[in-house]
C-alpha cells in the first residue's frame, strides 16, 4: 500500500495536478503508510474543515472526562447563549449541526475570525434558523466557536491549549497539529496555491465560509487565532489523532461506540444533501459503494484535504494538500487505494 500511494501522489505532482500532498494511513494502531511528493512530511499545511475532526474529537474528550454530558444544555455553561429561542440547545445539538445557527452573523466577516470574544457574543445573540435538534444544516465556521466555547466555559482553557494538553502532548505530536499557530512557527508552515476560486453555492453561507481560499489559508493573523472550525496539520498527525482514538487512547470502547453511532438523519439545510451525523462527524467514507455501509466517521476539507477514522477496519486515513481544488479527485483516488487493499 506504501509503494502504491506514493506512485499516486508522485504521479499528481508530477503532472502538475498537484503540488504537495502528505498521506498517513494507520491500520490496528500500527503506521502502514507514510507519503509525501511536493512537500515534506513534518511541514504543516492549513487543511480548512479537516480541523473539524481535531474539535469533534475535543468535545467528545469533554464527555469522557466528566466535564459535560452529550445531552448537557449549552446554557448550563455559557448562559448567554439562551438568548432568542436557543436555551433548548445541548452539546448533541451542537455536535450533529443541528443547534440552528449553520452561518455566521452577518457582522461577523473573515477579519473578525481572531477576535474570540466578539465572535462568541454574536453568537450567543443570534437568532437560530430552526428550533435546535429539529434539523440539520452545515455550520461551517460557526462550528467551532460553538464547540470552542462551550469548552472554554467548561474548562477555563482554550482549544489551542486543550488540543496540546488532551491530544498532541500525550500523542507525541507536538509541532503536527494547531489552531493557534505560533508566530515563530509561521516561516515553516506549507504555503497553499489555487489556480483561482470557484465560485461558492449560494443559500445560507456566506461564499468566504463555503469557499476555499488560499488567500485566507495563508493569511498570518488567521493563522495565529483560534479559528477552530479550520486547522493547521500534518496528515501524520491527524492520522495519529484518528488512531489513538480507534485503539483505546483517547476513548475506550463504550465511548466509541457511542460518538460513531448515527445521531441524526436529514436532509443538509444548506446545501441540500442527504446526512447523517454520528457525534461531531459525518458517516460514511467518501467514494465508498453504497453497499459498503461504511461506519467510518470523518470531515473533508474545502480544497481537496481529508481524515477519517473507521473502526470497522481499524483505518486512520489522512490526506492534506497544498494545492486547493474544487473537487476531492485526489482524495478520493487514494482512499479508494486504501480501501481496496482491505
Amino acid at each position: 500500500m506504501q509503494g502504491r500511494v506514493q506512485r499516486e501522489i508522485d504521479a499528481l505532482v508530477e503532472a502538475g495536478a498537484e503540488t504537495g500532498v502528505q498521506v498517513a494511513v494507520y491500520r490496528d494502531g500500527g503506521l502502514i503508510v507514510d507519503a509525501v511528493a511536493g512537500v515534506g512530511s513534518g511541514t504543516p499545511i492549513f487543511s480548512f474543515s479537516t480541523g473539524k475532526n481535531v474539535t469533534a474529537t475535543l468535545a467528545n474528550l469533554l464527555v469522557a472526562r466528566g466535564y459535560l454530558t452529550y445531552d448537557s444544555p449549552v446554557v448550563d455553561v455559557w448562559p448567554e447563549f439562551g438568548a432568542r429561542g436557543k436555551a433548548t440547545a445541548t452539546l448533541r445539538h451542537v455536535l450533529t449541526h443541528t443547534v440552528g445557527l449553520p452561518a455566521m452573523p452577518r457582522e461577523i466577516t473573515p477579519a473578525e475570525l481572531p477576535d474570540w470574544s466578539r465572535v462568541c457574543a454574536a453568537l450567543a445573540a443570534a437568532e437560530p434558523r430552526w428550533r435546535p435538534g429539529t434539523a440539520m444544516g452545515y455550520h461551517s465556521y460557526t462550528f467551532g466557536y460553538l464547540v470552542g466555547e462551550v469548552a472554554r466555559r467548561a474548562t477555563g482553557r482554550s482549544m489551542s491549549e486543550l488540543l496540546r494538553e488532551w491530544i498532541t502532548v500525550p500523542l507525541g505530536i507536538e509541532g503536527q497539529l494547531y489552531f493557534a499557530v505560533p508566530e515563530a512557527v509561521l516561516p515553516v508552515l506549507a504555503r497553499l496555491d489555487q489556480l483561482e476560486q470557484p465560485a461558492a453555492p449560494g443559500g445560507i453561507l456566506a461564499p468566504w465560509e463555503s469557499g476555499p481560499s488560499a488567500e485566507l489559508g495563508n493569511d498570518p493573523e488567521l493563522l495565529k487565532a483560534d479559528v477552530p472550525s479550520v486547522c493547521v496539520a500534518t496528515a501524520h498527525g491527524l492520522a495519529t489523532m484518528y488512531s489513538a482514538l480507534l485503539t483505546g487512547k483517547l476513548a475506550d470502547s463504550a465511548q466509541l461506540a457511542e460518538l460513531t453511532a448515527p445521531a441524526f438523519e436529514g436532509v443538509d439545510q444548506g446545501f441540500g444533501n442527504p446526512a447523517r451525523m454520528a457525534l461531531g462527524y459525518p458517516i460514511g467514507r467518501i467514494g465508498a459503494p453504497a453497499e459498503e455501509k461504511s461506519a467510518a466517521i470523518g470531515w473533508l476539507g474545502g480544497g481537496g484535504s481529508y481524515a477519517y477514522a473507521d473502526p470497522d477496519r481499524g483505518i486512520a486515513f489522512a490526506l492534506t494538500k497544498t494545492h486547493l481544488a474544487p473537487n476531492f479527485e485526489t482524495a478520493l483516488s487514494v482512499a479508494g487505494i486504501v480501501a481496496d487493499s482491505h
